[in-house]
């Protein structure tokens, strides 16, 4: 049996998973960062830009900053970071010159490996978003192989899809990506020879999420084909679930099969167990192991948009709609002509889905990114979108103002708009997000707090306290400790 590398997804697709992406933040990835590094893992699943966006809204914290400070702490674990191509925070297709930047500054902040994933599968797209990244640096490039179940996607089309982009010196390694889970073992006994037969000397992953039960027994199942040169993990409470299979489990497996796993297992204890005294202190959720559910293969829902939307139902207090939502976004992926249900699709046809079931009517509301993948401009869809569906998503207003807005501001626009002196990384950032989100990041000094779980909700309880304009003097004590803090008077 071959040796099986690990790839771990723990810090952005479990997070995104199992914490609706939200759930880490600079101080609590780089605290456990050196112990990451000890673990052995091939590659770290880091970041994206959609991960950046979020250091930003919710943390104020500089997401380059971050990527610098992860490259020092785990110096022997390249980091990897997921991109659609040329698209960078924003919707829209940006300028390539812009993007040529944005891969330069990334791999100056020490990004190793790029994952370039085209949701419509199209070669071109992928084949010069590679070309940008390998003029920018020496970044190693991953094409993605995004598995789902019709009547298109079979093992003749992603077999010819993969050797397109094999042709090129600019794609290096390839991985088949199953975000919603539903890739079975005997599909991957046909599709992953079928793929690497067409990539040759190229290398191949796989990247099977848990969804419905099948991916850690797909997993298996790819690694058992001899020719696999990687498997995708999450570690402890972020793996099962909705998210990729646990980490601790998969090497025990992958060793029972016969595979050699050359990792430290103390440290990926000590990986696993930061997580679930995170998830305890901080009482977040924790994967578990799935049940195999057939439903799945009818509405491919990925589980972090799943996730989401019953969070969402919940706020309007609808949650007993949620099956019926399900239901409906089934209906409507077919209506669109069964977009691949990964980002940012799942999220546009579960929403529309939950609008159709909440509103008077089905498609009274819809959202822009719907009516913009209507246009064409995310691509061309799989399959053409249902000629009712598409008059009556194109019967409104917003339909002409979305047709006729504007493209994403050329480079030399933007740098006269912010100026030629911005720093770049500055300048990256303020071009795709709101002014007072970046005003607040660029206010909130260089991070260089550490994270203890055990401390949170001591620290909660301290901000909520500090919040109160009667509590000038707070002291919290237990066993063993003093904790005392006295509001100063403010001196204007």
């Amino acid at each position: 049996m071959a040796e099986i590398k690990l790839v771990d997804v723990s810090m952005r697709d479990g997070n995104q998973s199992i914490w609706g992406a939200t759930g880490l933040n600079t101080a609590q990835m780089l605290e456990i960062a050196g112990t990451v590094d000890r673990v052995g893992f091939q590659t770290i699943d880091f970041i994206s830009s959609t991960f950046m966006a979020i250091a930003v809204r919710y943390y104020q914290n500089n997401p380059w900053d971050l990527i610098r400070r992860a490259r020092i702490a785990m110096p022997n674990s390249p980091l990897q970071f997921i991109t659609t191509g040329l698209r960078f925070i924003a919707w829209q297709q940006a300028d390539p010159e812009f993007m040529r930047l944005v891969y330069r500054r990334l791999q100056l902040a020490g990004i190793r490996r790029f994952i370039i994933l085209d949701p419509m599968h199209d070669p071109d797209a992928v084949l010069d978003a590679a070309r940008i990244c390998k003029q920018e640096g020496d970044a190693e490039i991953m094409g993605a192989l995004t598995f789902t179940l019709s009547d298109v996607h079979t093992d003749e089309f992603y077999a010819d899809f993969a050797r397109k982009l094999a042709q090129s010196p600019d794609i290096d390694v390839f991985y088949l990506k199953d975000p919603a889970g539903l890739m079975s073992p005997d599909r991957v006994k046909t599709l992953a020879p079928a793929v690497k037969a067409a990539i040759g000397d190229k290398k191949l992953e796989i990247h099977a999420h848990c969804t419905i039960g099948y991916g850690p027994i797909t997993s298996l199942a790819a690694a058992d084909l001899g020719f696999i040169s990687a498997v995708h993990v999450a570690a402890g409470v972020l793996g099962n679930g909705s998210s990729l299979p646990e980490a601790e489990r998969m090497v025990a497996n992958l060793r029972e099969a016969g595979h050699e796993v050359d990792i430290d297992d103390k440290a990926l204890r000590k990986y696993c167990d930061y997580f679930a005294r995170m998830a305890k202190a901080e009482g977040r959720p924790v994967g578990t192991a799935q049940p195999f559910d057939a439903s799945f293969l009818r509405h491919q829902i990925a589980g972090g948009v799943m996730t989401t939307t019953l969070r969402q139902l919940q706020e309007l207090k609808l949650e007993h709609k949620f099956q019926e939502v399900i239901e409906e976004t089934q209906r409507v992926r077919d209506e669109l002509g069964q977009p691949i249900m990964v980002t940012p699709f799942p999220q546009m046809v579960m929403s529309q889905a939950l609008f159709n079931v909440i509103g008077e009517k089905r498609y009274g509301q819809v959202s822009d990114q719907v009516l913009r993948y209507v246009m064409g401009k995310f691509g061309r869809p799989t399959r053409a979108v249902d000629p009712e569906i598409e008059a009556a998503i194109m019967d409104r207003p917003r339909a002409k103002e979305i047709a006729n807005e504007p493209t994403f501001p050329a480079y030399e626009d933007l740098r006269k708009k912010f100026g030629h002196d911005m720093d770049d990384e500055e300048f990256l950032l303020r071009a795709v997000m709101p002014d007072e989100q970046m005003d607040a990041m660029m206010a909130n000094s260089r991070s260089r707090a550490t994270y203890t779980p055990e401390a949170a909700p001591i620290m909660k309880l301290l901000k909520e306290l500090a919040a109160r304009p009667e509590a000038s003097d707070i002291v919290v004590e237990r066993p063993g400790l003093r904790l005392a803090l006295h509001k100063g008077a403010h001196v204007a």
